[in-house]
């Protein structure tokens, strides 16, 4: 099997904006834990533990997190861009890591999955291939925000598309941005030039009659590349539509880590996740989905449905949320009522409406 891995963590992330606005979006949480770790812990189930990622924007909070023997036991080490140089040039930056002969795994920093990693190895194997693309079916409809992939019957890879109008798709069939590759693929990738795996790279392998194939996945996946996008995978995971590790024990009212501390009188009806340190108060309701991070403070009366909430946030008495995604560091006053599909940028005081929606971001 595969030992070592590379993640792709430079993106900037801003169709996340205002969320990736403080932090990249590898460490945007899902259900209180980053997307990066997820796929770290993912990579580990199948014994993956020496792993390499490209990082640029914000990258210290990638590097403080994760660099070196961290708590999951994993060897992990960053290289820094100082200027971005496109998906294969970022891998392209890493080859240092891996022996010559290795066969690894590329995965996407931004993707949810829970992909059969020795699957998709054993398929790379059979072909023969240089490059192995797994690809994800999905609604004809919703090509025109992926890659699209064309497949002859062998299942190698004839051509691509990006972002067609789906009555232009040839497929559909989109890049999940996880690949199998063994070490040749750098020959295909010069030194200190911006190069893309779609471009570049996968062209010039077609017209020299290389092997590059593909594999349907049919596990979950999910790239997290807008806000509607990141809220979707997050309640994914809240109602077990994929196979990843919850951050607490399960109780009746949900995932509750064992600092938190709920008031008796607070109804939860659904699904919640409530993070370390947190403290929910007298008479506080939650409906449908929620995920309550670290540190936050949720006062009496309050009412909060279908929403996610970042670390250190302070919801006011009888303050109500509907749909809403709250990043890091907000106070919301007593008595607001935030507009339904609302999305609040870090280190905000809101007072009053007008505090919020004159730069409101809608999910």
């Amino acid at each position: 099997m595969i030992k070592k891995a590379m993640i792709m963590a430079a993106g900037a992330g801003t169709r996340l904006n205002p969320l990736t606005l403080k932090v990249p979006k590898p460490m945007v949480p899902i259900v209180n834990i980053p997307i990066l770790e997820f796929i770290l812990r993912h990579l580990q189930k199948f014994g993956i533990n020496d792993v390499v990622a490209n990082t640029h924007y914000i990258a210290e909070s990638i590097q403080k997190a994760y660099d070196g023997q961290n708590h999951l036991g994993i060897n992990f080490k960053s290289v820094y861009e100082p200027e971005l140089s496109g998906t294969a040039g970022g891998v392209k930056k890493t080859e240092f890591f891996f022996d010559q002969g290795e066969t690894f795994i590329v995965v996407s920093g931004d993707a949810l999955t829970d992909v059969n990693i020795e699957k998709l190895y054993n398929k790379h194997k059979e072909s023969g291939a240089m490059a192995t693309m797994a690809l994800k079916e999905i609604p004809i409809t919703d090509v025109e925000n992926f890659g699209v992939v064309v497949l002859d019957k062998d299942s190698r890879v004839i051509g691509f598309q990006e972002k067609p109008h789906p009555e232009e798709a040839k497929s559909n069939l989109v890049n999940a941005g996880i690949y199998i590759f063994e070490t040749d693929i750098f020959k295909y990738i010069p030194d200190n030039q911006f190069y893309d795996f779609a471009k570049n790279v996968f062209p010039a392998m077609m017209q020299n009659n290389e092997s590059l194939y593909a594999h349907v996945i049919d596990d979950y996946w999910n790239d997290i590349g807008t806000i509607k996008q990141y809220k979707y995978s997050s309640f994914d995971v809240l109602n077990k539509k994929i196979g990843l590790q919850m951050p607490y024990s399960e109780s009746e009212k949900g995932w509750i880590a064992d600092s938190a501390d709920i008031a008796g009188s607070a109804v939860f009806k659904g699904r919640a996740v409530i993070g370390e340190g947190t403290k929910i108060e007298e008479n506080a309701k939650f409906s449908e989905n929620n995920i309550i991070g670290n540190n936050c403070i949720i006062k009496a009366g309050a009412r909060i449905e279908n929403s996610i909430i970042w670390d250190n946030v302070i919801i006011g008495e009888n303050v109500s949320l509907d749909n809403c995604i709250i990043a890091g560091n907000v106070r919301i006053n007593p008595g607001i009522s935030i507009e339904e599909d609302s999305v609040i940028g870090h280190d905000r005081i809101i007072s009053c409406p007008e505090d919020y929606l004159k730069d409101l971001v809608k999910i």
